[in-house]
């Protein structure tokens, strides 16, 4: 945590200043935001967001007896006498009551009429002049109103995340809309004169990975990426769009260190932000941070997350401040803890938390921070303690949505 200088604005990284604890720069980015407010969506844009509120059935499933299979809804024993037809959608008015003795012809998922007392399926039938043959249990083959849920019945508490299941179910028990928590909006800045755009490093330049990398990385997290900049190394544009930003979270890449072209600490100063994380002991990564911005969304703030320029170091900041913050935001629970026994030892830093690829239960290679051949074929990120594991040691792992 920064201190406060006389002018209300951030001080600079002092000489005694200390990385935080990486497993308490995970917990700070958490417990910083709050959830955003609950909104209205139709199930069409509920997809990705997390219930507000419970989704309790507001109707019986299924909401009358139905068939099971195409066949013969039949009353009594048999044989039976054929008198009519019934598709999914009618009412069954068109036949009305079943007697015993009488058979109609019914396709699956049609309204089963009254007095029915069974299906007989197609395959297991014989029809002569007019009369059914058959056998059939009584109640077989029918989906028995309420069998799935009664009306009333909570079919998915809130914290759900809305998957293409949780709209099927919600239409099915009669929802036209979903009460979910809001989308964090997002912005990311890409910084440095040094990135491209497209084609091949030239010139002492390179290519910007980390747009392409973070835009669907942030999507799956829920988040709302409102737009991709990149600003080069200029202070004055650089302020102008932070100012600008109408994103609940505005992440940069690059510029968090303390040479002559890093200027995100010097905005914050400027911008008397509150800095929340300033620094955390872990490698790749340690010069990320974390800052509360002036200015607030309704029932939340306005948060920068500065991540470093170096490709897995960026990738180290995503997980231990941008993940747990976007999650708190958007409504979604922590997951459980993966963890898994190494086939090899990893090599630790003797002082600080190291984040390594991972692929199952084997550590990747190409770990440097400016590297991201190791993560592209990762499952996960290993949380290797400071002076490392060895082969059968047990560790944790961060799941990445890929």
């Amino acid at each position: 945590m920064g201190s406060a200088r006389d002018d209300g604005g951030v001080s600079e990284r002092s000489a005694e200043h200390h990385d935080l604890a990486w497993p308490d720069a995970r917990a700070r980015a958490r417990a910083a935001g709050r959830p955003l407010p609950a909104v209205s969506r139709t199930l069409h844009h509920a997809r990705d967001h997390v219930l507000a509120r419970p989704v309790t059935a507001l109707t019986d499933l299924p909401p009358f007896d139905t068939s099971a299979m195409d066949g013969w809804a039949v009353a009594g024993p048999g044989p039976w006498q054929v008198r009519g037809r019934l598709l999914a959608g009618e009412d069954g008015s068109t036949v009305g009551a079943l007697r015993d003795g009488d058979a109609v012809e019914i396709a699956t998922g049609a309204r089963l009429p009254h007095g029915a007392t069974g299906v007989l399926r197609s395959e297991r039938s014989k029809v002569d002049d007019r009369l059914l043959f058959g056998e059939v249990e009584q109640g077989g083959d029918i989906r028995a109103q309420g069998q799935e849920c009664r009306t009333g019945d909570e079919l998915l508490p809130a914290g759900t995340v809305v998957t293409p299941g949780v709209t099927g179910l919600a239409a099915a028990a009669g929802y036209d809309e979903l009460v979910v928590i809001d989308r964090p909006r997002v912005e990311v800045l890409v910084l440095g004169d040094e990135l491209l755009d497209s084609g091949l490093p030239r010139d002492g330049r390179i290519r910007d990975a980390l747009g392409p990398l973070l835009t669907p990385w942030l999507r799956a997290l829920g988040a709302d990426v409102r737009r991709v900049r990149r600003l080069g190394d200029d202070f004055t544009v650089l302020r102008r769009a932070v100012e600008a930003s109408q994103a609940d979270v505005v992440i940069t890449t690059g510029g968090t260190a303390g040479g002559p072209v890093d200027h995100v600490h010097p905005l914050l100063r400027q911008l008397r932000a509150e800095l929340l994380v300033d620094g955390v002991a872990v490698r790749p990564g340690h010069p990320m941070l974390l800052a509360h911005l002036p200015g607030a969304r309704p029932g939340a703030g306005r948060f920068l997350v500065g991540l470093p320029g170096n490709p897995l170091a960026a990738v180290s900041g995503m997980l231990t401040l941008a993940v747990p913050l976007l999650r708190r935001l958007s409504g979604r629970p922590e997951p459980r803890p993966r963890r898994v026994r190494l086939a090899a030892a990893v090599t630790g830093h003797p002082r600080d938390t190291r984040l390594v690829p991972m692929s199952g239960d084997v550590p990747l290679h190409f770990s440097g921070p400016a590297m991201l051949r190791g993560f592209a074929v990762a499952d996960g990120m290993a949380v290797v303690p400071p002076g490392g594991l060895r082969t059968g040691d047990r560790v944790e792992v961060l799941r990445v949505p890929w």
